[in-house]
């Protein structure tokens, strides 16, 4: 008899709950790595593709990737399209000038944890080495009203994961987290994921309705699942009860792993992503970046091709606005009906007009009062009022566009579009969509795919709160301290701190050398009540530095960097039930990225790299191929 059928036996012959069931089970069970199975029929034994099928990808993020590699490596003719300068998706980064030097930055800090299997495999298939990643000694809470907390590597069985949490806690007793886990409570539910079960019982209610409603301990929302459910990017005030389950099983509660993960000892793009894209190089596939997927064609029920848009011959584009709402200083934001920003101010009796996409990565812009020009909240990229870039990582201008005024309207277009541009079709067998939401939105709304529910499904996707990354160069060390990284709890904008002068080339060697400190404060989810203007923001932050290192009060900052953003995949009450899954109308039709419905208990990074995966598999499925074994952690909790 398996291990989890026998607990669950003799847990209901004896009636026994969570808390006094442990005491016979010390050390007996411990989760186990499992493997996905997906439907379909039982392919042939053939690794290889015989033949030729292209496949386009739309999207160069970690899921585009992953799918790209390993459709390539089976013989496929693949083409990846991405519409930024670089591939990575959050994982990207760029460099920057800064105090005489070049420095590379990235979204934020990354931790990868180890039971990211699928991500593994994928960085050990491009030859990345165990060396570029650093274990991290431990998961330390700072909270603004109590003493820090500090989660060291726990034990894989169980109960003892669970124990060692408390008895490593000075806030948290043993003795009440069991009376309060036993029966039906939000904290026993924690151990009893199981997929369809859980999101039909709480998918409606928001995660932290869920912990009130459940009699769940209060130390143990605020100690362990607020500061812990904040990492989804989805505030626990807006997060589903149901993916908050499905989180906390996968990253702890379900994994054979614990909370051990590692980080990279360089920046995420040098470590990850260019041996990644050399990767897909040397396996063929033909990378479009500084490419815009414009739309699908569709002929006999089937996708046909992609239609591209490149920065050097883009797409028409034409807005009508009232001549009126241009302000008579600055410039305005306007937006097109298929989504594109545009900037439109004076110029002497006549007008001005710039797309509003920045040239790094394609983020909107917006203006700013600070150059009478505009900013890239996203790169930290600033312009001037003739679209010039002046800092951050942009190096080209602003398209200009060409404005007619017909009355008292303005027509504003691509300069020097005549008509209607088609793009360029690269025709295909299959098309794998692995964009973000906002890209996928864009994408399939463009299409016109006349297919109601599935266009319904995937405009109701969302993003979650905007977050900010406010990176800082001071003047001075901070105290030593045991961890390179911190999450935090109770502050207004500040969710975790990352001392990347403690672990991360170059900024060791900066601080050595200057003898001082490179700090990055991020904010996760920002609450709409809590959006402020930027300086009010770092100013903010700064002051929740100076609470939590006291000896940071007196640094000087010598540069600043600060990004903020609206990119992660909303994970609401409610989301789950019109949430598109890996198959689509057409039957050459994938969709890849953390949004995308799955039973499977994975998240964030490695969802990405998983439905990736899924949708090669789906695809081999279909040319008889046999499937790449996709590892996970078990698909229910212990007591499920």
């Amino acid at each position: 008899m398996e291990r989890r059928t026998f607990i669950k036996k003799l847990l209901l012959r004896t009636g026994a709950g969570i808390g006094v069931a442990t005491a016979g089970l010390v050390g007996y069970y411990q989760p186990r790595k499992e493997f996905y199975q997906q439907g379909g029929a039982e392919p042939d034994v053939r690794l290889r593709l015989q033949g030729t099928k292209k496949v386009v990808v739309v999207g160069g993020g970690l899921a585009g990737i992953s799918s790209s590699l390993e459709l390539a490596s089976r013989g496929f003719e693949v083409t990846l399209v991405e519409s930024s300068a670089a591939l990575g998706g959050k994982l990207t980064g760029w460099d920057i000038d800064a105090l005489g030097e070049r420095f590379p930055v990235e979204h934020g800090f990354h931790g990868f944890f180890e039971q990211y299997y699928n991500l593994k495999e994928i960085f050990a298939s491009a030859g990345i080495r165990q060396d570029v990643f650093l274990a991290s000694p431990g998961y330390p809470v700072i909270f603004k009203n109590s003493p820090e907390e500090i989660f060291g590597q726990v034990s894989k069985f169980f109960p003892f994961n669970v124990l060692s949490i408390l008895a490593q806690s000075r806030r948290l007793d043993i003795g009440a987290f069991l009376k309060h886990s036993s029966g039906l409570t939000s904290a026993g539910e924690l151990f009893r994921y199981e997929y369809k079960k859980s999101f039909s019982r709480y998918d409606s209610i928001d995660f932290m309705s869920y912990c009130r409603q459940g009699n769940t301990l209060p130390a143990f929302v605020d100690t362990v699942l607020h500061p812990f459910a904040d990492a989804t990017m989805n505030r626990m005030e807006v997060l589903s009860a149901a993916e908050a389950l499905r989180y906390f099983h996968f990253y702890f509660m379900g994994s054979p792993e614990g909370l051990a993960f590692t980080i990279t000892n360089r920046d995420c793009m040098t470590a990850l992503i260019n041996p990644l894209e050399s990767k897909l190089k040397q396996l063929g596939v033909t990378i479009r970046k500084g490419t815009m997927a414009r739309s699908m064609t569709v002929e006999g029920g089937k996708v046909s091709g992609v239609v591209v848009d490149t920065q050097e011959r883009g797409r028409a584009l034409i807005l009508r606005i009232d001549a009126s709402a241009v302000p008579e200083e600055g410039f305005a934001a306007f937006v097109t009906d298929d989504g594109v920003p545009v900037m439109v101010g004076r110029k002497g009796r006549g007008y001005l007009a710039f797309d509003g996409r920045c040239t790094h990565i394609g983020c909107p812009v917006t203006p700013d009062a600070l150059t009478g020009g505009f900013h890239c909240p996203c790169h930290a990229g600033r312009y001037d009022a003739s679209g010039t870039p002046v800092s951050g990582p942009p190096k080209a201008p602003l398209a200009k566009l060409a404005v007619m005024q017909e009355g008292k309207s303005l027509v504003v277009r691509h300069d020097g579009a005549i008509g209607v541009y088609d793009g360029e079709l690269l025709p295909c067998d299959y098309c794998v969509v692995a964009t973000d939401v906002r890209g996928t939105r864009s994408f399939i709304k463009a299409s016109g795919l006349n297919q109601p529910g599935f266009e319904s499904n995937i405009a109701s996707l969302g993003e979650s709160d905007p977050y900010a990354v406010y990176r800082l160069w001071i003047d001075r060390p901070i105290e030593p301290v045991d961890f390179p990284f911190y999450t935090v709890s109770g502050y207004t904008y500040t969710d975790s701190i990352s001392l990347y002068s403690q672990f991360q080339e170059p900024y060791i060697s900066w601080a050595k050398k200057h003898g001082g400190a490179v700090v990055e404060l991020h904010a996760y989810a920002i609450a709409p009540k809590e959006i402020r203007p930027e300086e009010e923001i770092k100013a903010t932050m700064l002051q929740e530095l100076h609470a939590m290192f006291p000896e940071t009060r007196k640094a000087k900052i010598l540069h600043e960097l600060f990004m903020q953003q609206s990119n992660f995949s909303r994970w609401a009450p409610g989301d789950h039930a019109h949430r598109p899954g890996l198959e689509t109308p057409f039957l050459n039709l994938f969709l890849a990225g953390d949004w995308v419905k799955v039973d499977a208990p994975v998240f964030l990074m490695e969802a990405a790299a998983f439905t990736g995966r899924m949708a090669a598999n789906a695809i081999f499925r279909q040319e008889s191929l046999e499937p790449t074994p996709l590892p996970i952690v078990p698909m229910e909790g212990l007591f499920a």
